[in-house]
């Protein structure tokens, strides 16, 4: 939340920081849709399915001890709070992160990304483990 207040008060949507010029840049744009503008104007479906994964990770997450897991649930959760609390408050999710290859994206996208790849690992080590037991 701190980051997306902080760009927004730093430079219009519209504008362009270069950071690397060419290769990164923070590019404020506000975005209606899920990940890389897809699905546009869904706001109420969006906040359904955050407040129930919300939800989810909070009554699933009470019950796992091992730290990894908890650390991506962690990563999951607060992704979806803080693009949840954009959704609630304009309806519309603050992006900035330009890599100038890829859709301009936020800190909470790179969360839920990063923790769904650390609970897929997660859950494929798990598995694995119990079927060699």
């Amino acid at each position: 939340r701190l980051s997306k207040s902080y760009v927004r008060g730093l430079h219009p949507e519209g504008g362009t920081i270069p950071v690397i010029p060419g290769v990164f840049h923070i590019t404020p744009s506000l975005n209606s849709g899920a990940a890389f503008g897809l699905f546009p104007d869904m706001t109420w479906l969006f906040i359904t399915v955050a407040v129930v994964v919300v939800l989810f990770i909070l009554l699933y997450g009470s019950t796992v001890r091992d730290g990894f897991t908890r650390l991506a649930l962690g990563l999951v959760m607060g992704g979806a709070l803080g693009n949840l609390v954009d959704r609630l408050t304009t309806g519309l999710v603050v992006d900035f992160l330009d890599f100038r290859i890829w859709p301009v994206f936020n800190l909470a996208d790179s969360a839920i990304v990063v923790g769904a790849f650390l609970l897929s690992f997660s859950l494929l080590r798990d598995a694995k483990g119990e079927g060699s037991r």
